[in-house]
């Protein structure tokens, strides 16, 4: 059974609160997790089924083995560097090969940290209070080397923030205790507080049939920027474009990167591009 998952509306601070459960923001792959007569599916936050994706996450250590639905956080951890790799989550989602996805769960295994349980024995949960879900969750699911619940601290949203800053974590998410589970919406009883690194860009190039601007970072391409653009910006790069064209090929028209622009991000991608860049503002 897939349920929407409820989404959370960005904070601009981390901050104290005794109303409120932090949790790390864990930069992985959203996943549904739902177990009916001992049969495993997994969906995605847009209802995708991608169950052969993951096999390693199928025996759910529920103690009586009843019908569930959780939601939480799919990711792998670098071996090398201990931090979570969001890359490699995304890639796992992405193979079709039985042999290849076998490999990958034992090279590269993934972790799935549940944060939520919506439906149990076929009762649905979610008008319980956060704090109601969260004392089931821990009565009935039991950890593993692939599946444990998440980690979460009371008030003190600005210490935890800052511990999960110190180790490149990505945020907090700060959630009402008192909040039910609005599934396929955003609704303010969840926040999110992303940890955003701050980096100026060179204007390279921009996208011939949708909006996008190509962006290089000390002189390599640094992704495609197309978010939180006022449409006053983007006809004043409009403006000199034209006259800083070098080039063009099917997808972009190339331009001199005489322009500056400030961007937020989410830490980088492993090939070096910006992950989830936002536009600040021009650089002059």
């Amino acid at each position: 059974m897939f349920i929407p998952p409820m989404l959370p509306v960005e904070h601009p601070h981390p901050f104290d609160d005794e109303r409120y459960i932090f949790e790390p923001l864990i930069d992985g792959h959203r996943l549904i997790l739902a177990m009916e007569k001992g049969v495993v599916r997994l969906f995605t936050r847009h209802g995708r089924d991608i169950t052969d994706q993951y096999p390693e996450l199928h025996p759910v250590p529920v103690l009586d083995n009843s019908d569930i639905v959780l939601d939480g956080e799919a990711c792998c951890i670098d071996p090398v560097t201990g931090k979570i790799d969001r890359d490699a989550a995304l890639d796992r989602c992405k193979l079709t090969k039985p042999l290849s996805i076998r490999e990958a769960s034992v090279r590269n295994p993934a972790h799935y940290i549940v944060f939520d349980i919506l439906r149990y024995r076929g009762r649905d949960v979610r008008s319980l209070a956060l704090s109601e879900r969260k004392k089931l969750l821990g009565e009935v699911l039991e950890a593993n080397r692939s599946i444990s619940p998440a980690v979460g601290v009371e008030y003190s949203g600005v210490a935890l923030f800052e511990a999960l800053r110190s180790n490149g974590l990505g945020g907090v998410v700060a959630k009402r205790k008192t909040s039910e589970y609005v599934g396929g919406a955003k609704d303010p009883s969840w926040l999110i507080v992303p940890d955003y690194d701050y980096t100026v860009v060179q204007i390279a190039g921009y996208r011939k049939h949708r909006f996008g601007w190509l962006v290089k970072h000390r002189d390599r391409i640094a992704g495609v920027l197309e978010h939180g653009i006022p449409s006053a910006h983007q006809n004043a790069f409009l403006g000199v474009s034209r006259k800083l064209a070098t080039h063009e090929d099917r997808d972009f028209v190339y331009v001199d990167p005489a322009i500056h622009a400030r961007v937020r991000h989410r830490k980088w991608t492993r090939d070096g591009l910006l992950r989830k860049p936002e536009f600040v503002d021009f650089v002059v």
